[in-house]
């Protein structure tokens, strides 16, 4: 399920697209300002943001810029009812992927959001003699398919879909059957050994695959 974080200080425009992305199937987490939302990015790894510009504590730009500048490249779309091209033109320099101008029919967010997330499902991804197919959750060397097992998948998957961020350890040992430092650890070298790929262990807080 793809996860979602949603910064919107207006509660009955929050609510309504709260409604509508869980809804379509998305998991969402509903914050009201800036500084929920930078201690949800610390908790958690999201696969969209959406933003608000205009918020009680800080600029949502600023927000995003200050994301980037701690290196999270998580795909963001700005929501704002300042539609002048200045404003607009700060969206997208501070890394937004998107930006909507209020008032909008919640249906045109959720068709940008679908096409945005359903481009990232089908992306391959190429590194090496590699290539990982994000749809059909294959990975090749070579051109040949190498077998995974489930966990291994799991945990590739997630380690690519954050490369170059560390992955917090606590979020892969939800891929393991039974979790615990000293089984991350032994499937994390089960992988690098099936897979031939560098996966960096930052000492206690999680591991890193750099493509």
């Amino acid at each position: 399920m793809k996860k979602i974080l949603l910064l919107e200080d207006d509660r009955e425009l929050g609510e309504t697209l709260l409604e509508l992305l869980e809804e379509e199937g998305y998991e969402v987490t509903l914050v009201r300002n800036a500084s929920e939302a930078i201690d949800e990015t610390y908790e958690k790894k999201f696969d969209l943001y959406i933003f608000d510009v205009n918020l009680p504590d800080m600029q949502g730009t600023q927000l995003l810029k200050s994301l980037r500048d701690a290196d999270d490249v998580t795909p963001t779309v700005f929501i704002s009812a300042l539609s002048d091209l200045n404003s607009i033109a700060k969206g997208f320099e501070a890394g937004a992927e998107d930006y909507i101008k209020k008032p909008f029919m919640p249906e045109e967010l959720l068709i940008r959001i679908n096409a945005k997330l359903a481009k990232d499902k089908t992306n391959v991804l190429h590194f090496g003699s590699l290539e990982y197919d994000f749809s059909k959750h294959t990975l090749k060397k070579d051109g040949k398919l190498l077998a995974l097992g489930d966990v291994q998948k799991a945990l590739l998957e997630e380690l690519l879909r954050n490369r170059g961020n560390v992955v917090d350890k606590e979020v892969l040992m939800e891929h393991l059957e039974h979790p615990s430092d000293a089984a991350l650890r032994v499937a994390i070298n089960k992988l690098k050994k099936t897979t031939g790929i560098e996966i960096g262990n930052i000492r206690g807080v999680g591991y890193i695959v750099e493509v």
